[in-house]
């Protein structure tokens, strides 16, 4: 926890919170696509990308993207960290459904 902390900082902390709450599924689908939806703190529903490291919060565009202060969201931390301590959500859906999560409708 301590090695984390310092690594991450407060990130570490929220993300751990979040792997805690099992908020973190991987949502895969019969054609193979593969993703992680993290159900933050405030009950929002975010799309990871482990693949190539981007996650859909307002967080991650300011302090990874636009400022580069960071190197990751507590979200793709939580990603990370659920995985390896084997307690991520499986969950498989359509390929209908898995288009309507990668693509969604905007409001």
């Amino acid at each position: 926890m301590c090695r984390l902390k310092f690594i991450f900082g407060a990130t570490a902390l929220f993300a751990l919170d979040l792997v805690d709450q099992r908020s973190v599924t991987h949502v895969t689908s019969p054609s193979g696509r593969s993703t992680f939806q993290v159900t933050g703190s405030s009950g929002k529903l975010y799309i990871c990308y482990k693949a190539c490291h981007y996650c859909s919060c307002p967080a991650f565009t300011f302090s990874v993207l636009r400022r580069g202060d960071s190197m990751l969201c507590k979200h793709i931390l939580a990603v990370y960290l659920s995985q390896a301590l084997g307690v991520c959500q499986e969950m498989t859906v359509s390929d209908k459904q898995m288009s309507e999560i990668l693509l969604p409708k905007e409001d």
